[in-house]
């Protein structure tokens, strides 16, 4: 693997004998020199620690907006997506481990530099760039440069992250974001154990977006068994309308089985929409489920004052939107999110 692109890493320390420590997540992993983090992308040499994985990603697409899934954030527009290989955590059901789970000596990549990756999102018609796929925590430095070409380009940019990052850096990172998606694996200390990682810093970040005043939705995957307890599900939702309020929107996806966690079956219907009305019924008021068929009411995005729908959606399709600077259309209650 060249050298041509190696970028110096943010947010970390240098200790005797060259080893350093790594402030980025909250594994704030101590390395030896010639030695990675546990994301496997980031390694020390001679003391100065070093991004693997700048300019480099393993994938990229256009996608539609929905399908990050971002429903309050510029409906109906694509965005032009990018992913390195890597991640902080470890999900036995993660459905990209192809590309989550290896380190870059093992991937074919492209070579796109943040001014390339701008430009070919303004070329392709996406309003946004999504950091996406894999977990963007682990190629920071490449985001967040990426974002700042957008940027100078009038091109948007969005987080797709699990949430797994200390404060300082996603403060400054929220500077040149205008969107966040927060995977919220679950409620408990124990399920996230199993995944290799903590519910709290998790917690801390989504606290941290509220007080930033930048747009951010929060997905859970619902996994029979694992996470799918009706009062954890209550708890989290008493949680989210206490400490962020009523209108974050929520996501209750299906899951299907994937990577390691192939022994469950997938999740039935009547369960998401079952977190669905918990979340409705605790308050919130937006909340959606997905991975479900085409045309689920539970996709559209609903007026809480009238109950109209305002924008009517059958997977990742937009077919309706009556939001009217940034109210309802009908009765013209303020509908929160970024529409234009």
């Amino acid at each position: 693997m060249g050298d041509e692109f190696l970028v110096e890493a943010r947010y970390y320390d240098k200790l005797p004998h060259r080893k350093i420590k790594c402030h980025l997540c909250p594994r704030e992993c101590e390395i030896d020199d010639l030695e990675r983090g546990y994301c496997g992308v980031r390694e020390n040499r001679s003391g100065t620690y070093y991004t693997l994985v700048h300019s480099r990603p393993c994938s990229w697409h256009v996608d539609p907006i929905e399908k990050k899934p971002l429903f309050h954030f510029l409906p109906g527009t694509d965005a032009f997506s990018i992913a390195t290989v890597g991640c902080n955590i470890e999900c036995k059901f993660c459905q990209n481990w192809q590309i989550s789970q290896i380190r870059p000596e093992q991937s074919l990549d492209y070579i796109m530099p943040p001014e390339m990756v701008a430009q070919a999102a303004r070329e392709s018609g996406s309003r946004t760039i999504a950091y996406t796929y894999t977990e963007p925590v682990i190629f920071y430095e490449y985001m967040y440069d990426c974002a700042v070409a957008g940027r100078e380009r009038g091109v948007k940019s969005v987080m797709i992250s699990n949430g797994y990052i200390m404060p300082e850096p996603m403060k400054a990172l929220c500077k040149q974001l205008d969107a966040v998606k927060i995977d919220l694996k679950a409620f408990t200390e124990r399920f996230y154990n199993m995944q290799m990682g903590r519910l709290k810093p998790v917690l801390d970040t989504l606290e941290l977006l509220r007080d930033a005043g930048i747009w951010y939705e929060i997905v859970y995957l619902v996994i029979p068994t694992l996470n799918d307890d009706p009062g954890e599900l209550k708890a989290m939702c008493r949680w989210i309308y206490d400490e962020l309020g009523p209108d974050v929107p929520i996501h209750f996806s299906r899951f299907y089985p994937q990577y390691k966690l192939r022994n469950l079956p997938p999740t039935p219907i009547k369960t998401v929409e079952m977190a669905r009305k918990i979340a409705l019924d605790s308050g919130l008021h937006y909340a959606y489920v997905g991975n479900v068929p085409p045309g689920h009411g539970g996709e559209h995005t609903y007026c809480p004052n009238c109950g109209k729908v305002v924008i009517r959606r059958s997977i990742y399709v937009v077919s309706e939107i009556h939001i009217r600077d940034g109210k309802c259309r009908f009765c013209g209650h303020p509908i929160p999110g970024v529409w234009g």
